[in-house]
């Protein structure tokens, strides 16, 4: 055997031919991508790749409390950036160093095959899922740690042990030779070992028990000084353990429906999931991430079988405690023990979806892996290394093979739902998935068909009904959000979505009552800041605009496109300086966003650096070629070099390329208008009008334009609905009261008249031309007042 001390040649040897093994199992997953939860694990987190830092992560629960993980990803962050290949390289070697730590600790234990168990455990397909997932690094560094305080525990005990048997061994003699004290720091190593792997992953509680039952294997017994010197170990289980009961349950949200099983139907569930787990480690086929979940009838007896089965082998193995049963109790013990936490008795987010998951069992695996390494070790007589070799391969082999389906997102979600196709979740993430690469009709069918499944699911009908929006088909959405606010009438998400979809309409009130209630809701939802922000900025309440992107980004703040509407605000305020640092931070969150580099291209624009902005609405168009927006100002930053023939053929150039986009035909248009080529422009108007009912610039230049024309009747309803957009639009307002005039409705005019004065007072043509209407009306008070106004402005130097 092996010497659980000192590693010679030989161990070195098979540690390599582990290590080489699994490596070459997960090897193909390396090449993977980041998958589900990793955005809120890294790639969103504002304590990884925003301003927010370790003190955060330590002093917080940004994104749940594992601070030893998200310090590790702290620091991947600051050598590969969001690079996804270093994430699962340091989560691969984690598993390594896992598998090894478990053999020297089986070793220790004198366990049979120590070598062949830890290894069927490291290649067992059930952990593809913790070594192929970035954010299960939860999972292969808390067990390294783990096992380390298992480790140390075991020669803490053994040197305890000498310190016995030295105590006895003195008091039958005065001249046997004294034995060596115990080595205290075993214990301190225990303790540290604990508490980082608690503060890595907190379902790591049952470490204690663990420990527990390694002292019932070393020693036959448990003393009141185990006890005592366990306290320390369970103390902080039970600090960790309340943590994580509370934040799943109040921030998680393992509230409601899901999760209000009865006592009795967790105790059902609880028997289930033991032999389900123990059934996979027996035959690995199908695993599927999201498992179906189980109804649970507890009327029905059949329900019960699980759990009286799974009473009956603990009685057997009660039974044989102190016989040849004794090991393989202790390991079926710690086994339930280690799945304690994941048996149903406490609300896990995960449950809404599934009760059982291949992760959950990473470190309850062990023992009965170790078992069937042991039993191979002990009855396999001269064909154990070829049913160990076997074995080996086998597992590795379907490990490579499931290591493919957590390559990417559309991988994963494809697999899940080819294995059960009633995870309405996969097809819900599977469509989002789609519509992020911009497969908008492939999306749109499988919303469709994840609510076939479940036609009562308020997520599916926001989802779908947001995708809507996004491809431009507003009026389609509309009734799949009422749909979803009848079933979930509290839903913030859909309140804000819902608001987005009535603004693209034209019907920006009841869009402001949306966002209003979706921030009474939960008041640091920041959709609902950025969405009504957006609003108001195009209202010109810029001031209040910018207060929201601001809570918005306190909130989340290495959230790039939050920074990219703060950015906006500001410019819309002509606090130009402030906004372009803003910008630059956007851009360097994420530098391939299209949409980043053409609003900081508008802002330079605005700042007069034409030459500046030219490269960057030049990088927005390479990165996204039919971006209407960023085209119309990259024209914009052509003409103002002198460049006319060159923006107009961009501006051609954008509606050829984007024919449904509102804004790519109002740019032609306006274009078209400083050209003196109004009835062009006036069609262009229109078009963009049709295809975008709430664009109220539309409205406004379209109004404009058909007063050029003199088509006074035809202007006035495009004004009046813009107005009704922007309502503090002051040009706006004036242009539809000069159309009202001209068309005879000069009582009419007046109010917006006055409305205009009121929004600008110091205009002295605005006076002017109030002051005629006055006069025409026969008001001749109040039409001397404004002129008379209007002339003292005249004399009086701007400030």
């Amino acid at each position: 055997m092996i010497s659980p001390r000192r590693p010679g040649l030989r161990c070195l040897a098979l540690a390599a031919v582990m290590a080489l093994a699994i490596v070459t199992a997960y090897a193909y997953s390396l090449r993977g991508d980041f998958l589900w939860d990793d955005d809120l694990h890294i790639t969103a987190n504002p304590t990884i790749i925003g301003p927010l830092g370790l003190k955060e992560i330590w002093t917080s629960a940004r994104a749940n409390y594992f601070p030893l993980v998200l310090t590790n990803f702290k620091a991947q962050h600051a050598l590969w950036g969001v690079e996804p290949f270093g994430y699962r390289v340091v989560t691969l070697a984690f598993h390594v160093l896992a598998a090894l730590a478990l053999w020297r600790v089986l070793l220790q234990l004198r366990m049979p095959g120590a070598w062949l168990g830890a290894t069927l455990w490291a290649l067992h397909p059930v952990q593809v899922e913790s070594v192929a997932w970035i954010c299960e690094l939860k999972n292969t560094q808390s067990a390294v740690f783990f096992l380390a305080a298992v480790w140390c525990w075991l020669r803490w005990i053994e040197a305890d042990g000498g310190k016995e048997r030295e105590r006895d061994v003195r008091s039958s003699g005065p001249h046997v030779p004294r034995a060596t004290a115990p080595q205290r720091w075993f214990y301190a190593g225990a303790l540290l070992g604990a508490v980082a792997a608690i503060l890595s992953k907190p379902s790591t509680v049952m470490l204690p028990v663990a420990l527990g039952l390694c002292s019932l294997w070393v020693r036959g017994r448990i003393d009141w000084r185990d006890v005592l010197r366990l306290v320390p170990f369970f103390a902080f289980s039970g600090l960790a353990a309340g943590w994580t009961i509370w934040e799943q349950k109040y921030h998680s949200g393992a509230m409601g429906a899901e999760w209000s099983q009865s006592l009795a139907e967790r105790g059902a569930i609880a028997g289930r999931v033991v032999w389900f787990y123990l059934g996979k480690l027996i035959w690995p086929e199908p695993l599927i991430f999201i498992y179906p979940r189980w109804q649970i009838a507890v009327a029905n007896p059949l329900a019960w079988v699980p759990v009286l089965a799974a009473v009956a082998a603990g009685v057997v193995l009660w039974r044989g405690r102190h016989g040849r049963l004794r090991a393989l109790g202790l390991l079926a013990a710690y086994f339930v023990a280690l799945l304690f936490p994941v048996l149903g008795f406490f609300n896990v987010y995960f449950f809404r979806y599934s009760f059982v998951g291949d992760h959950f069992q990473y470190l309850a695996s062990m023992g009965p892996l170790a078992v069937a390494g042991a039993l191979v070790a002990r009855f396999g007589g001269r064909m154990t290394w070829l049913i160990g070799a076997m074995a080996v391969l086998g597992l590795g082999l379907i490990s490579w093979r499931e290591s493919r389906s957590y390559l990417n997102n559309e991988a994963l979600w494809r697999d899940t739902v080819s294995r059960n196709p009633a995870a309405v979740m996969a097809w819900l993430n599977l469509a989002d998935t789609l519509a992020q690469a911009q497969r908008y009709e492939e999306a749109i069918a499988t919303y469709r068909r994840a609510l076939e499944i479940k036609p009562t699911d308020p997520d599916g009908w926001n989802d779908l009904g947001n995708l809507l929006v996004i491809v431009g088909r507003p009026a389609e959405a509309v009734p799949l959000f009422e749909r979803a606010l009848t079933l979930k009438p509290d839903y913030a998400d859909v309140h804000s979505n819902f608001g987005h979809a009535l603004r693209s309409l034209g019907r920006a009130d009841e869009a402001i009552t949306h966002y209003r209630r979706a921030l009474a809701l939960k008041p640091n939802h920041t959709g609902a800041l950025n969405n009504l922000g957006a609003e108001l900025a195009e209202r010109g309440q810029s001031a209040e605009a910018l207060a929201l992107f601001e809570q918005a980004v306190r909130l989340k703040p290495g959230d790039a496109a939050t920074l990219e509407n703060l950015a906006g605000a500001l410019r819309g305020l002509g606090r130009l300086d402030e906004a372009i640092t803003q910008h630059r931070e956007s851009i360097r969150l994420k530098p391939d966003s299209a949409t980043a580099h053409a609003s900081f291209g508008r802002t330079l624009l605005r700042a007069g650096r034409a030459p500046e902005a030219l490269a960057e609405l030049e990088r927005a168009l390479q990165l996204k070629p039919a971006l209407a927006s960023a085209r119309g100002h990259y024209a914009m930053a052509l003409a103002s070099l002198g460049r006319p023939a060159e923006a107009m053929a961009q501006l051609e150039r954008a509606v050829e390329l984007s024919p449904e986009s509102a804004e790519a035909q109002l740019n032609l248009g306006t274009a078209f208008a400083q050209a003196g080529r109004t009835e062009e422009a006036a069609g262009r108007f229109e078009a963009a009008v049709r295809l975008q009912p709430g664009f109220a610039t539309a409205h406004a230049n379209l109004g404009t334009a058909l007063s050029a024309l003199r088509r006074w009747g035809d202007a006035i309803p495009q004004l009046e609905m813009a107005v009704a957009l922007q309502p503090e639009a002051v040009a706006v307002r004036a242009q539809l009261a000069v159309a009202l005039v001209n068309h005879g409705q000069l009582e009419k005019a007046v109010p917006h008249f006055e409305r205009a004065v009121q929004l600008d007072p110091q205009s002295a043509q605005l006076r002017e031309h109030f002051g005629q209407v006055l006069n025409a009306l026969g008001r001749k008070r109040e039409s001397f007042e404004q002129l008379e106004e209007a002339a003292r402005l005249r004399r009086t130097p701007p400030r």
